[in-house]
């Protein structure tokens, strides 16, 4: 790939350390409903009973990672959680037949995975700080070619071995975690020990509930993100079902996720004139991504066929491509030594609508098809648009000076 030339040759280490990572834990989750329904026989209900615990300890991850970055510092942050989420990873074939201690470590895994989310994140801003909203969507496209990776793999190695999927994701996990542990000690040698702090701003320590009353850095894309969210489960819990029932093959939604993975990487272009011809903020980015989502479920409940599942899956991948970078980028342009913390934050609350969704859906769709869920998915990603508004008239004064302070 000619354009990752442009960046140091520690940027493409790191983005290549990024994507084996993300294609190794793509290795098992589309896997987990299959492996306790056909390899430990328990019911569906029990398997979203474990995926619902996964989040869970996802959720409480991210919220913890976010807090400790400066208490227990960066290195010891990701290289700890890493470590330990492989550990976790390798004892799974062992305590899977303990059905219990089974669900306990799959929530274990889950929070051990989130916890070096924040701080990864928050270790890009500070440390490329001149490019860090391009690095963010470099970052993401990496991580969705991992993604797509791993989960072409995952049937292949599922049929040979579900434990040998497992193992694979651990030892994935164990080499990003050696990957940070010899970068991050080399960094401490050169430069000491790594902070997220502007230069022009004196250090300064805030307790949790100082942080919290900042309520313009995080609340309001932190709501909007729960709300975006949640709407996206239609995919899951109202496109899938709703293609099986219409008696078209499963390929047919295979193929929308095909399609979402490559307008990741061919879709470039577009997002990028959106970002320099009507949303040049992060901030705006964000408002824009709300409403590509919007205009997906409309088109849904308009066309309510496959073709407008197609052109709303454009749509939505668009918003996400708009929205994943951006978030971060905005809590390290403004947050400063605290965007560890926000980041978290924000992330945990978005999770609580992931969680949530399949099954505020999987209800509705139960007792009325397709379209009760389509009109939730719109109303919420009305809310959603509504919160990322307010989020950027609140920050505009801060968005134009952080756009001066760039430009002198």
């Amino acid at each position: 790939m000619k354009f990752l030339q442009s960046y140091p040759r520690e940027v493409q280490i790191f983005l290549a350390a990024s994507l084996i990572n993300s294609a190794g834990g793509s290795l098992m989750w589309p896997l987990t409903t299959m492996y306790v329904f056909e390899e430990l026989g328990h019911s569906m209900a029990d398997a979203g009973l474990v995926i619902m615990i996964q989040a869970l300890g996802g959720i409480i991850g991210q919220l913890l990672g976010g807090a400790l970055y400066h208490r227990v510092g960066v290195k010891r942050l990701i290289v700890g959680s890493l470590g330990l989420n492989a550990l976790g990873l390798f004892a799974l074939p062992f305590i899977s037949p303990y059905w219990y201690l089974y669900m306990a470590l799959m929530g274990f895994i889950g929070f051990c995975n989130a916890v070096s989310m924040p701080a990864i994140q928050a270790f890009i801003g500070y440390r490329f700080a001149d490019r860090r909203g391009e690095l963010f969507n470099v970052v993401y496209v990496a991580n969705n070619i991992g993604v797509a990776l791993g989960t072409a793999l995952s049937g292949f190695l599922a049929d040979l071995s579900y434990d040998l999927t497992f193992i694979l994701n651990g030892v994935t996990s164990a080499v990003f975690a050696m990957f940070f542990l010899n970068y991050l000690s080399r960094l401490d040698k050169e430069q000491g020990p790594v902070h997220l702090q502007k230069k022009d701003k004196p250090e300064r320590a805030e307790g949790t509930w100082s942080l919290l009353c900042n309520t313009r850095v995080y609340l309001f894309i932190g709501i909007g993100s729960l709300f975006l969210w949640l709407g996206n489960s239609i995919w899951n819990t109202g496109v899938s079902p709703f293609i099986i029932s219409e008696g078209m093959p499963k390929r047919a939604y295979g193929f929308l996720w095909t399609m979402n993975g490559i307008l990741i990487f061919v879709a470039q272009p577009l997002t990028s004139l959106i970002k320099r011809w009507f949303a040049r903020t992060s901030s705006a980015q964000i408002t824009a991504s709300g409403l590509f989502y919007l205009g997906a479920y409309l088109v849904i409940a308009g066309l309510h066929s496959y073709p407008g599942m197609v052109m709303a899956m454009i749509l939505a991948t668009l918003g996400e491509m708009l929205i994943s970078p951006a978030i971060p980028a905005f809590i390290s342009d403004h947050a400063y030594k605290a965007a560890p913390f926000y980041i978290g934050l924000t992330g945990g609350m978005g999770a609580v609508g992931r969680m949530a969704g399949p099954y505020v859906m999987g209800i509705l769709y139960d007792n009325g098809g397709i379209m009760p869920v389509t009109w939730l998915a719109i109303g919420v990603a009305v809310l959603s648009v509504v919160f990322f508004v307010t989020h950027a008239v609140r920050n505009r004064q801060a968005e134009i000076d952080l756009a001066e302070s760039f430009g002198s």
